[in-house]
């Protein structure tokens, strides 16, 4: 079946226009290289300013670099949102969200810092997450000198690098060293059991376009590299498993009816609602995976969601 036919239909003739991956045939470096050039050519990000720092990476790890947005014509102290980018976690930098980041940190009054974490399967888990923690702390202790407040910290992330922030979120609380206001999950990829024959379900009017069942069982067999499901740190993995939510940040999650991940995205909102998380979960009927991304009235409405919800978390 196809599903084309549910799909916005100012977004109909657009949902193609996404590389293509086809993980049994295509090379990742070709792919990686066409999201990048693709996405960067549709958000408009060449022509966005931001500056470039090198921080401290993991222990025993390299640097990370990072890039920073700065709002405009905004006094005092602000509060700051730790971006991380999505491509399943094999594919993706911050630069090719630079012109949508520009605009959030316009519209919220935030600093904006994307993190251009290691990705698998080049370095599995948990390398890229430690890099986006290693981040968070030095955001924290150097907030000041950057005109932020450490205490209006939160993170948002967009597909696999929604699994990411819930991650960082999770490591945030864990480790107890930074206190998060908020985490933004947009149709971020929490279990890795989708699209498998493990998975819980599998409505087969999800999934058809943009990432696909095949990519996402690549992309977690990348991630996960050598990882046994009672390693300790699995639920970090796959947010999915955490067994316990509470002490969570307040939580705005979206997703689309048709994306891949609009299950695991709605249990995931119900069990932080079960842990007493303030969570906001919105789901946009006729939204295929990266909706968001795509010109449209839905794309649109959409991006005021999320600076709304942005903007209560942050307090701006």
């Amino acid at each position: 079946m196809t599903t084309l036919g549910l799909v916005d239909e100012q977004q109909r003739g657009m949902v193609a226009s996404f590389p293509a991956f086809n993980p049994e045939q295509d090379d990742l470096a070709e792919f990686r290289r066409a999201l990048v050039e693709g996405t960067t050519e549709l958000l408009q990000s060449a022509a966005a300013r931001f500056e470039e720092r090198i921080i401290p990476g993991p222990k025993g790890a390299p640097d990370v670099r990072i890039i920073l947005f700065r709002p405009v014509d905004v006094q005092g102290v602000v509060p700051v949102i730790l971006n991380i980018h999505g491509g399943g976690m094999i594919a993706g930098t911050p630069d090719m969200q630079a012109g949508t980041l520009e605009r959030l940190a316009a519209d919220t009054a935030a600093l904006v810092v994307s993190v251009d974490y290691r990705l698998a399967p080049e370095t599995p888990f948990p390398g890229g997450l430690e890099d986006i923690y290693a981040a968070l702390v030095w955001l924290h202790e150097h907030a000041r000198a950057l005109g932020a407040d450490p205490s209006r910290i939160m993170v948002m992330g967009d597909s696999g690098g929604g699994c990411l922030a819930a991650a960082t979120a999770l490591l945030a609380r864990d480790r107890a060293k930074v206190r998060l206001c908020g985490q933004a999950l947009i149709y971020p990829m929490l279990d890795l059991r989708t699209g498998s024959p493990d998975a819980p379900g599998d409505d087969p009017t999800t999934g058809e376009f943009v990432w696909t069942r095949a990519q996402n069982r690549h992309a977690w067999s990348a991630v996960r590299g050598a990882l046994a499901a009672d390693d300790p740190r699995f639920a970090y993995l796959s947010p999915t498993f955490m067994h316990d939510l509470s002490g969570l940040p307040a939580t705005f999650i979206v997703t689309g009816a048709l994306d891949l991940f609009r299950d695991e995205d709605v249990t995931f909102a119900h069990r932080l609602w079960h842990a007493g998380v303030p969570t906001e979960l919105v789901v946009y009927a006729r939204a295929v995976h990266g909706f968001d991304l795509l010109p449209s009235a839905l794309a649109e409405r959409c991006r005021h969601d999320l600076v709304a919800a942005v903007r209560r978390m942050l307090g701006t």
